[in-house]
This record gives structure tokens, C-alpha cells and sequence, in this order.
């Protein structure tokens, strides 16, 4: 009889994100089980305690799925659990702390197949050369957001709106850490932030819920913005003009296009279902972090 899926849920916080358990339950697991609170120093016994358990064929239908807050310390847990299997005694991990590596690489991707469609770049070089700010940036779908644009060749800026210190801290730990090469930009005043939307290409916003960070007439006359896609979905939406069901809709008084929160939600879920999903049904071991999942969400996102 074929043993039953197990889903070793670990995360940082307090709580298991009930978002992740009922992903992880509709992606076919049978069991998910949470671990709380847990230091990196816990994930390499827990992942031993875990694989020697079930024979190397049983393994098959276990896996575990890290959460959190913080992308470094998820990152940190997924290579943790890696060095801690002991093959043939191997699961797959997957890392996606609040759904930012899935949030992130589903923006981009949709970002990427409007620079296709609407400006002819080509597809897989699309976000190459381009210059892309980022608002919200000190959380972690801006700097996960950062990294993936920035290992596809992209001139990332990291626009703060309150300390300027605090997103370079940020910039200056990805770029050490990921091998990349992203920059800081002054959004502190209305003007500065103007100027910046009239030199960049393309805007990510990734603000908090509920905070507007760019407004029509900071884009407006912009002779270079193509795109703005913004992940929030609590009015107001983070970028003025940008609906939350907008797929590439021309945002008012501007020549850029808008994608709003569920169109970039539709492609997250997907992106996340689908990773679940080859955990479960991987011959080995897979491990599965922010440049897995954008390479699923432009799979994904090129689709009607």
C-alpha cells in the first residue's frame, strides 16, 4: 500500500501560514504538519529525524516546505536541509517565505511577457538592460523581486521612501550574498520620486497593504515607462490607475501598462500549486527556491 504524502511545514514565526497548509493540502499532500519558532540550528537534525523514518522509496512521498518572513533566513533553512540529507535518505524543500519568491517571480514574469508583447524584447532577454525601480523595498517581495531581475540582467533600483539608509543595509546584503549588483535611489520627497518614474522603464511596487506609493502624476509625461505592476490588492492599490484586475491595460494619462494584484495572483497561485506538485510526484530530490519559480511563472505566464 503506498504510504501516505507527508509535508513537514517549517517556519521562523510564531505561526504556520494557513495560506501554505491549504496550498499544500490542494496540491495533493495528505498530511501537513507544522513546526514553529524553529532556529536554522534545529533544521538539520529535524530533516535527519524526518528521512530516517521511511525506507528510500517512502521517502518519496515526504517533503518539507519552508516559511518565515525573512527570504536570507529561508534560504539559509532550504541549504541547511540540503547538506542535512543523507542519499539515498533524501526529501525535496521548498522554499517560499510568505509566498515572496512565488509573489516576486509571478510579477516578473508578467512584467516580462508585457515587455514582449507590447515593445518586441525578446522572450528570456526581456527584462536584459532594462532599468526597473522597486517601492516597497525593504520587504521581501521587493528584494527577492531585485535579485531575480537583477540575475536577468536588469538595472535594479531600490527606491526608498523613508530611509535611504535602511534599503541601502538591504542592497548592500543581496548583492554580497546573491552575487548581484543592486542600487539605491532617493524616494523620500514627491519630486524625487517623480524623477526617478521619468527615467526607469519599468515599476514594481510591493508596499504594504493599503499604501499608495505612486501616483498618476509622478507618471505622467514619462517618455520611458513601459510597465507597472503592483502586488497589493487593499484599496488603495499601491500604484494610482492600476486596477487590481488590470493585465496589461494602458494606465491613464500615461503611455506604460498596468497589471494589477490578481492578475499577478492568479500566476503566484499557479506558480506555488505547481511546485507543491512536483515535490510530490519528483523520482528524487528537488529543491526548489526563487529562481525555480520564476522559471515555472513564465511557463505559467505565457499561457492565454
Amino acid at each position: 500500500m503506498e504510504k501516505v504524502s507527508i509535508l513537514h511545514l517549517i517556519t521562523a514565526a510564531k505561526n504556520a501560514s494557513p495560506f501554505d497548509v491549504n496550498m499544500a493540502f490542494d496540491a495533493g499532500f495528505d498530511k501537513i504538519i507544522p513546526y514553529t519558532q524553529l532556529e536554522l540550528k534545529e533544521v538539520g537534525p529535524l530533516v535527519q529525524d524526518a528521512i530516517f523514518s521511511r525506507s528510500p522509496s517512502g521517502i518519496k512521498r515526504e517533503s518539507m516546505f519552508i516559511g518565515g518572513r525573512d527570504i536570507d533566513v529561508a534560504m539559509d533553512m532550504l541549504e541547511a536541509a540540503r547538506k542535512a540529507m543523507v542519499p539515498p535518505f533524501a526529501i525535496s524543500v521548498f522554499a517560499d517565505p510568505s509566498g515572496a519568491f512565488t509573489t516576486a517571480a509571478a510579477m516578473l514574469a508578467k512584467v516580462e511577457r508585457q515587455l514582449v508583447k507590447r515593445f518586441g524584447r525578446d522572450l528570456g532577454q526581456a527584462l536584459n538592460s532594462q532599468k526597473i525601480a522597486i517601492l516597497g523595498a525593504t520587504g521581501p517581495v521587493a528584494g527577492c523581486a531585485a535579485v531575480i531581475a537583477a540575475k536577468n540582467g536588469a538595472a535594479v533600483q531600490l527606491v526608498a521612501h523613508r530611509s535611504l539608509s535602511d534599503v541601502q543595509a538591504k542592497a548592500a546584503s543581496y548583492n554580497s550574498r546573491y552575487g548581484v549588483s543592486i542600487g539605491c535611489v532617493d524616494g523620500t520627497t514627491e519630486e524625487r520620486k517623480q524623477q526617478i518614474l521619468q527615467e526607469v522603464d519599468v515599476v514594481l511596487c510591493a508596499a504594504a497593504a493599503g499604501v499608495q506609493v505612486v501616483s498618476l502624476g509622478q507618471m505622467a509625461g514619462s517618455l520611458t515607462l513601459k510597465v507597472v505592476a503592483d502586488v497589493n490588492a487593499v484599496p488603495p492599490t499601491g500604484a494610482e490607475g492600476v486596477e487590481v484586475t488590470a493585465d496589461g491595460t494602458v494606465i491613464q494619462d500615461t503611455v506604460a501598462y498596468g497589471i494589477g494584484a490578481l492578475s499577478i495572483g492568479r500566476v503566484k497561485y499557479e506558480t506555488q500549486h505547481a511546485l507543491l506538485k512536483r515535490m510530490l510526484t519528483s523520482d528524487g530530490p528537488v529543491y526548489l527556491d526563487f529562481m525555480a519559480a520564476f522559471a515555472v511563472a513564465r511557463e505559467i505566464a505565457d499561457k492565454p
